[in-house]
């Protein structure tokens, strides 16, 4: 479109020197003929200008709506890995599994507790709590003399497991033949599943520190 324009300004200068050139005594049609050509070359050049600047508008808003694309697609990305790492609270259906012990009979260990939480994550458990604490890669569930941590935190019975995921999925995952459900309920354990439309798991509240890891920059 510049060029254009730049080749229409020298047409129109070429033309008022050719003029200059020109007898004076010009005639009448002469003279109307070249009022036409000038007047039809300036509305062609006012013409592509304004086609020039709804071009550059049009490209500025595709920019903007490239920038605007990217910068949702980044915001939805980030979400998802947030929501992978435990750093949102997340909800939606799934079960609800309540561990009572009796401890006349007998004390849930740490290790108990970790492989029923296990069981859950292999049956496709997205997001799971214990008594409102959120298990992330690097949780932990061991025993600190006789108290049960999960994420440094001391919880006891009844231990209330919030699980994210197809509920029909894990509640067969639990009851399924010789697992650890089962040898908790032989052992006097009170095991209950209650499914639910709307579970909420929430945010990991702990620190997140890296001292020897380190991300790998790739090419």
């Amino acid at each position: 479109m510049a060029i254009v324009c730049l080749i229409l300004g020298l047409m129109l200068a070429v033309q008022f020197r050719s003029n200059e050139k020109s007898p004076r005594n010009l005639s009448s049609d002469r003279w109307t003929e070249i009022t036409v050509q000038l007047e039809n070359l300036q509305r062609e050049r006012d013409f592509l200008a304004e086609e020039v600047l709804s071009l550059r508008g049009k490209l500025e808003n595709a920019a903007s709506n490239q920038r605007g694309d990217a910068i949702k697609a980044l915001n939805e990305e980030l979400t998802k890995t947030n929501m992978a790492a435990g750093l949102v609270a997340a909800q939606g259906k799934g079960i609800i599994l309540t561990l009572a012990e009796d401890p006349s009979l007998y004390l849930v260990s740490d290790v108990e507790l970790l492989n029923v939480v296990n069981e859950l994550w292999a049956a496709g458990a997205e997001a799971i709590s214990i008594n409102g604490h959120r298990l992330i890669a690097n949780s932990e569930i061991r025993y600190a003399g006789t108290a049960i941590l999960v994420n440094v935190n001391n919880i006891v019975s009844p231990f209330v497991i919030n699980a994210i995921g197809d509920p029909g999925i894990l509640e067969s995952s639990l009851k399924m033949k010789r697992g650890w459900l089962e040898i908790l309920q032989n052992r006097g354990v009170q095991a209950q599943i209650q499914h639910s439309e709307l579970i909420e798991v929430p945010a990991y509240k702990g620190s997140m520190k890296f001292q020897y890891a380190q991300m790998v920059q790739s090419s």
